[in-house]
């Protein structure tokens, strides 16, 4: 039951932080007008779809991110010709349907030769049916059939390239947006959860110990209160605790923990820590704390978003500067791997890294790489500074072969991840 809880928490972390992020861009381009024709969570074969309005919101089966597809990105709808023979259906003196082939299964429709077809500006189609011309106002939502498949057509004021440059970049820049509003969110509800560690405490206590260290093989417990170490009172004195530790590479050590109000008596080896030089026992301590008031609730969580924004970026450093091994990269399945056992660790944690994932989702996408949200922004600048926009066609091939890229690394660091989890 354990697992399962726990797979359901990690399933409901991604949906939520990648929900958040299509939310954003979904609800801002359907204030600036635009269609917009599916919403999607994963990529890949459909697992799940359904159609509310205008718009087919899917689940997918590669959990790697999300999109929204909005009319006009991509070539959409199959291009007809002059002289090609179509049938259509009127509704109250429009044509509501468009059908491209099995002509003959049609019933209620006006089959003719199609003499000239607009369905972005006039909306306006003229048929030669039996040799007399007939011109047929199109509906803005009217839909084009085509091998079994419903495409409504997109008036060109309901695409995305007739927008403002403005309205454009917003609908763009609402993604990332929506997941920092996120993260600074959960951080607050952390914060809330959790406290603030008193001013000046007078005890140290366990937080977290990690596992196969010498913490992990003694019996420390998470909340316990450090009182002594080698006969030394720790009190609130946090950097002589370290500083002692440090100094007891592979020597034994006897430490007073009170737990449930009971002092009890451990003896612990700290292991080297090679790249540190000093020795560690795998603990990550803790203080006592306090409920944060309102305004110290926002003040810490915005701490929390500056600093674990820097701890972003310098990671993002590495991976720009190559400093770092494929091992040092993870994919969907070491993130939901990390997930699962912050998850086991109790809601409070899982809430706070939710809020990092969702403030590394933001920053991530906002990278000018092509095909993230940050390349398409740079894209609609040059637009605003020459007066003119890119070609689109260029600018789709820019993208694709940016997703290609992001989706080989990602193969590479999921197929490392498979790896390591098969090795142990």
């Amino acid at each position: 039951m354990e697992m399962v809880q726990t797979v359901l928490l990690v399933v409901l972390v991604f949906f939520v932080i990648v929900s958040i992020h299509e939310w954003g861009h979904f609800y801002f381009a359907k204030r600036a007008g635009i269609l917009v024709r599916e919403f999607a969570i994963g990529f890949g074969p459909k697992l799940f779809s359904v159609k509310k309005g205008e718009t087919r919101y899917t689940l997918r089966l590669i959990p790697a991110g999300g999109f929204v597809r909005m009319a006009g990105e991509d070539p959409e709808i199959v291009e007809v010709q002059p002289g090609q023979t179509i049938a259509v259906r009127l509704d109250a003196d429009q044509v509501s349907r468009i059908y491209l082939d099995r002509l003959d299964e049609r019933t209620n429709v006006i089959r003719g030769e199609v003499v000239s077809i607009d369905l972005e500006k006039t909306l306006e189609i003229v048929l030669d049916v039996e040799g007399e011309s007939e011109t047929f106002k199109v509906h803005p939502q009217a839909f084009m059939i085509s091998k079994g498949r419903d495409t409504q057509i997109a008036p060109l004021d309901r695409q995305f390239g007739s927008k403002t440059v403005g309205q454009r970049a917003l609908a763009i820049f609402a993604g990332p947006f929506m997941n920092f509003v996120l993260a600074f969110g959960l951080f607050m509800v952390y914060i809330q959860m959790v406290g603030i560690p008193v001013e000046n405490p007078d005890k140290v206590l366990i937080g977290q110990i990690i596992e196969d260290r010498p913490a992990s093989r003694a019996n420390l417990q998470v909340g316990d209160e450090i009182q002594s170490i080698n006969g030394v009172t720790i009190g609130g004195n946090y950097e002589s605790m370290i500083d002692m530790i440090g100094e007891s590479a592979d020597q034994p050590m006897r430490w007073t923990v009170i737990r449930d109000g009971q002092p009890i008596e451990i003896e612990i080896t700290p292991m080297l820590d090679p790249e540190a030089g000093e020795g560690k026992v795998g603990i990550a301590p803790t203080f006592p704390m306090r409920s944060a008031s309102a305004i110290e609730t926002v003040t810490y969580a915005g701490t929390a978003m500056k600093n674990m924004t820097v701890v972003i970026f310098d990671g993002l450093k590495k991976l720009v500067l190559g400093d770092f091994v494929l091992d040092d990269l993870g994919g969907p399945v070491r993130t939901a791997e990390v997930t699962g056992q912050i998850a086991q660790q109790g809601i409070a944690q899982l809430t706070s890294w939710t809020a990092i994932l969702s403030l590394y989702l933001g920053i991530f996408n906002l990278l000018p790489f092509p095909a993230l949200d940050g390349s398409r922004l740079i894209f609609i600048g040059f637009e605003a500074v020459r007066g003119r926009p890119v070609d689109p066609n260029r600018e789709s091939m820019v993208h694709f072969i940016g997703f290609a890229m992001l989706m080989l690394l990602m193969l590479a660091v999921t197929y490392n991840d498979i790896l390591r989890l098969v090795r142990g």
